[in-house]
Parts: structure tokens; C-alpha cells; sequence
């Protein structure tokens, strides 16, 4: 549901030509840059929660969920004013074309002005998951994505007639799109709220909203290297994009769509692991070791199977996927050509989240971070820079570069994975038999 709505967004306004998709993609990875730190405090919250939940300790769930509500307030109004006060520097730091910076700071400035809602909607979600809830924030991205469909058609396109009957249009284009997102983004939040402050788990109702050391500081002992991994990663991202912006506007908009439509083809790999985190969590806290086993053999067998069907129907599809959101046969052909690339490649990908996803569970944050950065800068971020800025290639070598940085990252979780460290309960037996020898 949340990536439906950046679907949503691109398809409707590609309607409106290649300027419209490159204003509205030109600053997606900032987005994946704010919303990734939110994430990784999620992710804090998640696996302090789950692990409470597991040991059958409620009410310290509970006050782990008040001392979210009061990160909630924080990053919300701080990443409200950092966005908006940047938002007419962004287009020319990711070097977006000067005939579009106009718009895309416009697009950019009314989306992120709901920051609190959409920080509310990421950090209580992850609360809601870690407890076993997930339907409540999927029924809530439902109505985000209706709320955000009916006011893209009102709000995007002029009056119309349709079917011999006259229907009402603003005819904003891009703004349009990008109120209606916001609109969406508010209710979202508003919602979120009200389902945690109702839930009969992990309702933070009637808990102290003043810093609770005892429960932040294991939280940001698992965040805080989640978010420098998050952050590093996104910003990586993020000069990936500058470095395809400046090729063109065909390969800026090619690359917006691809990513818009391989982003649906790695939701199974997301959703598994925001299970891996929560059963895992669980376990550790029930301190379940044979559990813990079993759930990582399941989870790498279902994934591995979800991210092959995924990775083949990407593959065969990637043109008719194009053509969703793009009418200009250039973007459509090159956008074709680096999906059916990744497509090889996503099973890998996929069985490197559930390995991430289950350590983030377990308060095992470190690795992924090491892994994350030197693949992003190390591989996709340098090879990148060599391939197009000093032998001027063009999309297809930054996607092979983006390709093998995932390759990258699935062999260093495969070794950790299969060495054990991954699983603290591993090295703690690991331990109790090694002092018994030297016993």
C-alpha cells in the first residue's frame, strides 16, 4: 500500500508527459532518505517491543510505545522544518534539470509539509507489527491509497467530460499530485494514531510522555546503527540519482519508472521481513532457540520462492509494466532493458532482507550496517561515478553497478548467516560449551 502510492502518483501524472515524470521522480530518493531514518527508529521500537512481547512483559511494551509517541513528536517536527526549509535546494543538488527545479521544489515542498503524520504512520506502524498486528496498517494504506486516487483525478487534470458526463477538474498537474499525496499522508497518520492509542496491546494510553532512559537506550542501541546504515545507504541513493539526472531527462525518467515498477516485485521481500523481525524478536525473548532455527529455515524457503516468481514475471513483463506510466517509447524501451537486468538478480536480493530482517529482530544491527555501506559506496556508488562520468555510459552500466552491489551484500549475509553470528542465542550456547571445555 505504501509503495502504491508512489504507483499511483507516477502513472497518473505520466499522463501528463516526460517533464511531469522527471519532476515528480527527481527527488523520490530524498524521500527514501527521510523516511529511511524514520524507519530505522521503527525498527528500534519493533525489536525492543517484540522482544518484550515474547517474554509476556506487556507493560513494558506499553511504555516502549509512549517513548515512541514522544520520538514521534521530535523527528515529526524536525524533519518538517529540515524539508520544507530545503526544499528549493534539492532540485539543484540532485542536479534536476533548470526547466523543472520550479516545479519539482513545488512537488517537493507540499508533499513533505504532513512530516508528522507520515512520521507517526512509520514508527506507530512498526509498533502495531512487532505485536503481531499487521492488518491494521494495510487496512490503513488502503484508505491512504483511495484518499490519494480521488484527489489525484480531482485534482490533477482540468474539467473533463467522460462519457458524456462533465466532471469537475483542477487541473494543477504535478501540485495537484502532490496535495492530493499529502492529503493522503495526513489521513494516514491521523489514523495510525488513533488504531495504537485504541489497541488493546500496546496502547500507550495513560503512560508518562518524559524520557524513559531504560527503555530509549536499548532502543537506540539497536537504531541508532540501522539508522547511520539507512542513512548512508539513502544517501547513496541519492547520489545515485544526481549521477543518472545528469545524463538526461529520458534516463531520468526511465529510471524513475523502473524503480516505481521493481518496487512492487520486492514487496514480498519486505513484507517477510517484517516477520523475520517480529518472530524472531519473539523468540529471543521466549529465549526459544529451536524456534528461532526453524523460523529462519521456513522464512529462506518462502522467500526464496516469492523472489524467483516475482524476479520472472518482472522479467517477463517489464514492457507492458513500462507502458503503465510512460507513453514515450524511449523511456519505455531503455526502462525495459535494466528491469529485465534486475530481474536475475532479485532472489538474491530477497534473501538478503530476511537474513537483515531477522537480525534486526534480535537487536543486531552492526553487520547490516558494515554490509549496507560498502556495498552502496563501495560498489554501486563508485562503479557508478567511473561508468558515466569518466567513460560517459549511460543507465544500463549505473544499473549493473546497482546490480552488483546487491550481489555483494547477498554473499556477506550468506557467509554470516552460515557462520551463525547472526543469532545470539547460537553464541551463547557457543560460549556455555566453550568454558565447559576449558572447565
Amino acid at each position: 500500500m505504501q509503495t502504491a502510492v508512489q504507483y499511483i502518483d507516477t502513472a497518473m501524472v505520466g499522463t501528463l508527459g516526460t517533464y511531469a515524470t522527471a519532476a515528480v521522480g527527481s527527488t523520490t530518493t530524498v524521500n527514501w532518505l527521510l523516511g529511511s531514518t524514520l524507519s530505522a527508529a521503527g525498527v528500534g521500537f519493533l525489536s525492543y517491543v517484540a522482544r518484550a512481547s515474547g517474554a509476556g512483559d506487556i507493560q513494558r511494551g506499553r511504555r516502549a510505545a509512549s517513548q515512541a509517541v514522544l520520538a514521534t513528536l521530535i523527528l515529526g517536527t524536525f524533519f518538517t522544518v529540515l524539508a520544507l526549509g530545503l526544499s528549493a535546494r534539492v532540485p539543484v543538488w540532485m542536479q534536476v534539470d533548470p526547466s523543472i527545479q520550479d516545479l519539482a521544489a513545488r512537488y517537493f515542498f507540499i508533499l513533505y509539509t504532513p512530516m508528522l503524520a507520515r512520521s507517526a504512520t512509520i514508527l506507530f506502524g512498526s509498533l502495531l507489527r512487532s505485536v503481531g498486528d499487521t492488518k491494521s496498517p494495510m487496512r490503513i494504506g488502503v484508505l491512504v491509497n483511495l484518499v490519494n486516487v480521488v484527489g489525484n483525478f480531482l485534482l490533477i487534470y482540468p474539467t473533463r467530460t467522460i462519457g458524456g458526463v462533465t466532471v469537475f477538474g483542477a487541473g494543477m498537474g504535478v501540485v495537484g499530485a502532490a496535495v492530493a499525496s499529502a492529503v493522503a499522508f495526513a489521513v494516514g497518520g491521523i489514523c495510525m494514531t488513533v488504531t495504537l492509542w485504541r489497541h488493546p496491546i500496546i496502547s500507550p494510553k495513560g503512560q508518562s510522555l518524559k524520557p524513559d532512559w531504560s527503555v530509549l537506550k536499548p532502543c537506540l542501541r539497536v537504531a541508532l546503527p540501522n539508522a547511520l546504515q539507512r542513512f548512508g545507504t539513502s544517501l547513496g541513493y541519492v547520489a545515485f540519482a544526481s549521477m543518472i539526472n545528469s545524463i538526461g531527462d529520458v534516463a531520468t525518467a526511465a529510471h524513475t519508472v523502473a524503480n516505481t515498477v521493481e518496487s512492487a516485485f520486492y514487496i514480498p521481500g519486505y513484507g517477510m521481513q517484517t516477520a523475520a523481525a517480529t518472530m524472531a524478536g519473539n523468540a529471543l525473548g521466549a529465549q526459544d532457540r529451536q524456534r528461532i532455527r526453524d523460523l529462519s529455515h521456513v522464512l529462506l524457503t518462502i522467500e526464496a520462492g516469492l523472489m524467483v516468481l516475482s524476479g520472472a514475471l518482472l522479467y517477463l513483463f517489464a514492457p507492458n509494466m513500462m507502458r503503465l506510466f510512460s507513453r514515450d517509447p524511449e523511456v519505455i524501451s531503455l526502462g525495459a532493458t535494466v528491469l529485465r537486468m534486475v530481474a536475475v538478480s532479485e532472489p538474491f536480493y530477497g534473501m538478503s532482507i530476511i537474513i537483515e530482517g531477522m537480525m534486526q529482530g534480535m537487536g543486531k544491527t552492526l553487520q547490516p550496517f558494515l554490509f549496507g555501506i560498502s556495498g552502496m559506496w563501495g560498489v554501486r556508488i563508485l562503479g557508478t561515478f567511473v561508468c558515466t562520468r569518466l567513460f560517459g555510459m549511460g543507465l544500463v552500466s549505473a544499473w549493473a553497478c546497482m546490480i552488483a552491489h546487491n550481489l555483494l551484500v547477498f554473499c556477506l549475509f550468506a557467509v554470516c548467516y552460515a557462520s551463525g553470528s547472526w543469532n545470539p542465542l547460537y553464541q551463547k550456547r557457543k560460549s556455555g560449551k566453550n568454558i565447559g571445555k576449558s572447565t
